[in-house]
């Protein structure tokens, strides 16, 4: 059963405090790792970034050394112990324990696979136990992506809690607000929802767009802009050409829009674009540049655009900026537009 992440989260916590060991898989660059690094800083966890596919049997046994007459393992430093005294976060305060997160399981040799058969279960390294608060969390891709994946015995099977993650625009555009994605990114993908995963496994380009390399592109937009003749050939690098073309002309088109100042000016008489492309782009725009002191004039503007327009901008202002979700003006429309919101 496929799940989307904020779901994922939740099921995470719980196998977590269950004392069992989630997988969590899905297509490459769908924000599996984000969950994990999520997890740890709210839970104020020391995140332990192991990746298996690197690792050799050694590093999850422990290294084999002489004590006396007699051989024995000694655990890498890597992983926290009974006794361990707890990790102290960056405020010189003790934080509450670790999060292990084998990123790439799936990925992992056999041998690899069959050394971590003991720490996933009996959270033993060796023949040292791991501390007691310490947590567990592997991540890997599908088989059927395409990826470096290995068959997973059915051994390791039944150690973990199966996982399979599907990302949504809806929820990544949540992020995109929390993290200041560039407005124009947003808007293209509410516009063309489709791209805003289009890997397949047997994709031809070099890359594909997904919820990793739009963050990419949002980097890149921040060293050139989308008129620049590098645009194109740069974008193209992140989330394959066909996709950076049109991404690249859906940004051109606020060139030709009204501008915020034009609208404060004369919001009952600026021509409301028709064209989808350019509305949604409108949209973007109107939302990122809201405000308590223009949200009367803006509103009044917005409310002149088609009915679905208008839900979609009144939802991008109040991803964008939680403290207008109670300025009065918006819940003026709200509250005249509540058919049109459910």
């Amino acid at each position: 059963m496929k799940i989307p992440i904020s779901t994922a989260i939740k099921a995470v916590i719980a196998v977590i405090k269950a004392k069992l060991v989630a997988l969590i898989v899905g297509p490459p660059g769908c924000g599996k790792s984000d969950i994990v690094h999520k997890i740890a800083k709210d839970f104020n966890l020391k995140l332990i970034d192991i990746r298996l596919s690197q690792c050799d049997p050694t590093d999850l046994n422990g290294f084999p050394a002489i004590v006396g007459n007699k051989a024995t393992y000694t655990p890498m430093d890597t992983f926290p112990l009974e006794g361990d005294p707890l990790p102290m976060g960056e405020d010189g305060i003790p934080m509450n324990g670790w999060l292990i997160f084998f990123d790439e399981l799936t990925s992992a040799a056999p041998a690899v696979q069959a050394a971590a058969y003991k720490i996933l279960l009996d959270r033993k390294i060796g023949n040292a136990m791991l501390h007691p608060n310490v947590a567990m969390v592997g991540a890997g891709n599908r088989e059927e992506d395409n990826a470096i994946v290995e068959e997973m015995s059915t051994a390791l099977q039944s150690r973990l809690v199966h996982l399979e993650l599907e990302p949504t625009l809806e929820e990544w555009l949540e992020w995109a607000a929390e993290n200041e994605i560039d407005f124009r990114i947003t808007s293209y993908l509410q516009f063309k929802p489709n791209n805003y995963n289009s890997f397949r496994a047997d994709h031809t380009d070099n890359t594909y767009a997904c919820p990793r390399t739009w963050a990419f592109v949002n980097k890149l937009l921040k060293q050139v802009d989308p008129g620049d003749s590098l645009a194109i050939p740069l974008l193209s690098g992140a989330i394959s050409e066909g996709v950076a073309s049109e991404f690249v002309t859906f940004c051109r088109i606020y060139q030709d829009l009204p501008t915020i100042s034009e609208i404060l000016r004369n919001p009952l008489i600026i021509t409301v674009p028709k064209e989808p492309s350019v509305l949604f782009a409108l949209t973007g725009a109107l939302a990122h540049n809201i405000s308590r002191d223009n949200s009367a004039i803006l509103m009044e503007y917005i409310s002149r655009l088609p009915s679905e327009f208008q839900v979609v901008c009144v939802r991008e202002i109040m991803r964008v900026n939680l403290n207008l979700r109670a300025d009065p003006n918006i819940q003026k429309w709200v509250t005249k537009s509540a058919l049109i919101m459910i």
